[in-house]
This record gives C-alpha cells, sequence and structure tokens, in this order.
C-alpha cells in the first residue's frame, strides 16, 4: 500500500461516518459536470520566458450509455507562444493514494507554480506558492488530473436525482482496475477536445499513481488506441510484482544503510564515502549474500549467521541484537523508533531526513508519521488559496486532499505486467523510474527491483531508466532535488521524441 493509501485507510475505514458524512453536504452545493475557466500567465524556466493558460474546469466521466455518471476536476497548462499547438507533447500527470489528490506534483513539482518551502522542503509561512523556475512547461503541455472524491472530482446524481449505493460506486470507480477503466475514457475526451491526438503523449504517476499509470499505459493503446511515449513512475509501487519473503527482508538493507549514512550513524570508512557509492556496495551484498542467505531461513549456519548480522549492522547503523532477535528481518517501523533512540527522535516514513518526537523513547513504531505534519498543513492552504485566487476556479465543494474510495478493489493487479506488453506492442515507449533514496515507504531498491522485474527478457532494458535523489517519496521538495528531477523529465521527454518520417518498428539483427 503506498503512503496516501495507509493513511487513508487508517483515516477512513475506521469510521462508518466518513462516506455519509462527506457525499450528501458536498453534493447540496450543485457540482457542475461542465465547467472551463482559463486564465492567461507568464513566468521564466530556465532563464526563458514562457507565456500560457491555465484552464481550472470539470470534465465528465461517461458510461457506456452516454450518460455522466462522474466529472473530474483538471488543471491544464498550455504554452501559448508556440506555432503548433497540436503537435506540443502532453505530459498527463496523476497522484496516487489512491484517494490521493492531484495537488501534490501539481504544486511541488513539474507545475509552473509550487510551494512556499525552504530549500529541505519544511513550510514557511506566509503559506502559499512562488514561480517554480525549473518546471517543465517550457517543453510539454501538462494536465493535472484528480480521480472520483478527490480534489473537487465527485459522483454525479443520475436523472432521479439520486447518486449511485455506495457499492455500484466502488463497482466503477474505486478499484485497480475500474480506475483504469474509467480514467482512459477520460483520458479519450480530454484529447479529443484538446486536439492531442498527434502530440506526443506522456504519464507520469506518483506512489499509487505509478500504478495507475502502468495500468492505463495498455489500456489505451487496447482500449483507446493511444499510444504513448513515456511512462515515468515516481516512488513506484510494486505494480503487482511480487517480492515477498526473503526479497522483501533483503530489500529495505539499501534504504536503511542510506537513512543511516545521511544521519551520520555509521563508521567513518563508510561516512566518508559518496552516498551512491555506498549504496552500490550495499545493494551488492544485498543480492549477492543477504537474500540467498535469507532464503535458507532458520537453516542459515550459525557462524554465517553472524557474519551477517555484523555487515547488516555496520551498514544500517542498528545494533547486532537488534538484528539478531528480528532473525535478520527488522522491520521499517521498528527501524524508523530505533534509528536515533538514543537521542530521543523518531524518523519520518516518507521521508527519513525528517524528525518526530514520541511519548515515549521505548516501543516498536514511532507514534505518527513526522513527515506529513509538515506537508500537509503547507499543501492544503496552497491549492485552495491558489485555485480560488489565481486560477478564477470558485466553487463551494471542499477540496479533498484524501477522499472516501475505500475499500478499494485491489484483486488482478497486473499494471506491472500491462506496461510490459504496452512496451512491447509500441517500440516509442520508454519508462524511468524516480525514487528518493530516504523514502521509507516505497523504498528506492524496491522500486530498482520493480524495473528489474518489468522485462525479464532484458530485451527492452535500453528503454527503462533509473534515477536516485538525495531526498524522500517526494524527492522534489528539496530544492536541489526540484531541479534535478524537472531536468530528468525533461531530458526524457526530448530524448524520447521520435525523429521525423521515424518508423515504430524492431529491427533483425542480421550476421
Amino acid at each position: 500500500m503506498s503512503w496516501k493509501g495507509y493513511l487513508l485507510a487508517a483515516a477512513l475505514t475506521s469510521s462508518p461516518l466518513a462516506w455519509a458524512e462527506t457525499q450528501p453536504s458536498d453534493h447540496a452545493r450543485k457540482i457542475k459536470a461542465e465547467q472551463a475557466i482559463t486564465t492567461e500567465h507568464k513566468t521564466e524556466i530556465g532563464g526563458q520566458r514562457v507565456n500560457y493558460t491555465a484552464t481550472a474546469g470539470m470534465q465528465p466521466v461517461w458510461n457506456e450509455q452516454g450518460e455522466a455518471i462522474a466529472s473530474l476536476q483538471y488543471t491544464f497548462y498550455q504554452r501559448t507562444d508556440i506555432k503548433n499547438q497540436a503537435t506540443r507533447p502532453l505530459l498527463i500527470s496523476f497522484n496516487g493514494g489512491p484517494g490521493s489528490a492531484s495537488v501534490w506534483m501539481h504544486l511541488a513539482y513539474t507545475g509552473p507554480k509550487v510551494l512556499n518551502v525552504d530549500d529541505e522542503g519544511y513550510p514557511l509561512q506566509p503559506y502559499g506558492t512562488k514561480t517554480n523556475p525549473h518546471s517543465v512547461l517550457d517543453v510539454a503541455d501538462i494536465v493535472y488530473v484528480n480521480p472520483v472524491n478527490t480534489g473537487y472530482s465527485r459522483v454525479l446524481e443520475n436523472a432521479e436525482g439520486e447518486l449511485p449505493s455506495k457499492e455500484e460506486q466502488q463497482k466503477q470507480f474505486f478499484g485497480v482496475n475500474a480506475d483504469v477503466e474509467y480514467l482512459a475514457e477520460w483520458i479519450n475526451t480530454f484529447v479529443t477536445r484538446h486536439d492531442k491526438w498527434r502530440a506526443p503523449k506522456y504519464l507520469i504517476g506518483e506512489s499509487y499513481g505509478t500504478t495507475r499509470v502502468s495500468g492505463l499505459a495498455l489500456a489505451l493503446q487496447n482500449a483507446q488506441w493511444m499510444y504513448l511515449n513515456g511512462v515515468i513512475l515516481v516512488s513506484p509501487t510494486e505494480l503487482g510484482i511480487p517480492r515477498e519473503g526473503a526479497v522483501e527482508a533483503a530489500n529495505r538493507l539499501p534504504y536503511f544503510a542510506a537513512t543511516a549514512w545521511y544521519h551520520n550513524k555509521l563508521a567513518s570508512k563508510y561516512q566518508q564515502m559518496k552516498l551512491e557509492e555506498f549504496l552500490a556496495e550495499v545493494e551488492t551484498f544485498t543480492l549477492d549474500k543477504l537474500i540467498p542467505a535469507l532464503a535458507r531461513g532458520g537453516f542459515i549456519e550459525p557462524e554465517r549467521q553472524q557474519q551477517l548480522v555484523a555487515q547488516m549492522a555496520a551498514y544500517s547503523g542498528l545494533s547486532e541484537e537488534d538484528i539478531t532477535r528480528s532473525n535478520l528481518d527488522v522491520s521499517t517501523r521498528y527501524f524508523w523508533k530505533s534509528l536515533l533512540r538514543d537521542e530521543g527522535k523518531t524518523l519520518g516514513r516518507l521521508d527519513s531526513r525528517y524528525l518526530g518526537i514520541d511519548k515515549q523513547d521505548v516501543g516498536s513504531r514511532p507514534d505518527y508519521n513526522a513527515e506529513l505534519s509538515s506537508w500537509l498543513h503547507a499543501f492544503t492552504p496552497a491549492i485552495n488559496t491558489y485555485l480560488t485566487n489565481e486560477l478564477n476556479f470558485k466553487t463551494d465543494i471542499k477540496y479533498n486532499m484524501f477522499g472516501p474510495v475505500h475499500p478499494w478493489d485491489r484483486t488482478n493487479n497486473n499494471t506491472g505486467e500491462n506496461l510490459r506488453l504496452a512496451m512491447a506492442a509500441n517500440p516509442f515507449l520508454h519508462v524511468m523510474v524516480q525514487s528518493g533514496y530516504f523514502d521509507g515507504a516505497t523504498n528506492y531498491f524496491d522500486a530498482k527491483y520493480t524495473m528489474w522485474q518489468l522485462d525479464p527478457s532484458g530485451k527492452m532494458r535500453d528503454r527503462l531508466s533509473f534515477k536516485g535523489y538525495h531526498s524522500g517519496h517526494m524527492m522534489y521538495l528539496r530544492k536541489d532535488d526540484l531541479k534535478t528531477a524537472n531536468d530528468d523529465v525533461r531530458e526524457f521527454i526530448l530524448s524520447t521524441l521520435p525523429a521525423e518520417d521515424q518508423p515504430a518498428k524492431y529491427e533483425r539483427k542480421v550476421n
């Protein structure tokens, strides 16, 4: 489960009133199935002036009978100081949860405005936004999409003025495959309305949004006959690719090592190494020694087990005693509580650079997620103020940072395999993975593992790439990584634009 899904499940499934309280009050405020407000703006990106329009709107979701059953709120940025709009690249952006709004990447990553935060990502008052000089709007138009019940997006009443039952809504919208199916239809409508069929198209998703865009890659090809140039996976989930048992336990060690390195909890020989150099050593140990050993379970030879314990302790900053008592399978929750226990601090789940304080230093998990307290009180006022005052989108509907979408149907999650099939059938389709080294929710080594398993044949490895950053789940909150990560997206888009008249085909190798 991604971090936003983790938060939602805890907040919503525990309360039977969550659904009932949200739905009627919002629908009493008259959701508009169709609405579009366009405003004109200018900014500077990479030292270059960029003129653009911002359209904040609502666009329906249609059923097979042509009836509007929901309306999704979106924000569309389109550069205006160029000649050919129809062939300009389009980046379609989703966040995750499931149940999370698109606000995170919208107001902190790729868009023309970002949060008012300090260089490490901590919020500053007054809350609000500032110009993003690294936005990829210079090379691509961008649309940020809020799935049903996120942002201002909602289910619509039927002709009798009634909402579908909760069960009907779940079947239509709230599951791995239902989510992909209706969003593919919505994207078709959006692309048609904005004359983007000839444009190179890219999907970007964060956290559970990576599950969403991986499924969409194949659904757009097979059901909409729409072919993509690229998919960007930001802090990806497992995409339905299993990694249980020994692999799941061992894969945590590189993340532990990165965090311990950041907090200066290692021996000097490791602290003096560059992070990437150090992690390469830890990854080799994990793949070549730890996974094979853990596969033996309780039948590891005692001498060999002690060697592993000693090396894991040296890499992670944990004690040998903690690792031994955990049977070499240390949970992330215990790590967050334990690494800085002697200092009376806990680590953030989504970004281990963030620190918390607990009621008691004893225990096996932190009292709360330190990073969320920092992020939520900055993002919420920023998006509400920005949409209302700068984009002139007026509504009494509540902007759902997290919306009621649970229980989410996670059965038949084949999104990783779907992405592989989409790549195999489309020689133009490339995939880039972006991960923060200090993300403990969707850790960077799990992301690498998922990428490696996407194409077991290795025939498409030249179209798969990984980028790592010195930050956490939302790596773009850190000033240096905001620039680097956007530069990586920009380069990815520009490098995957086919040359004019380049055919989409595989060539035979003839000796």
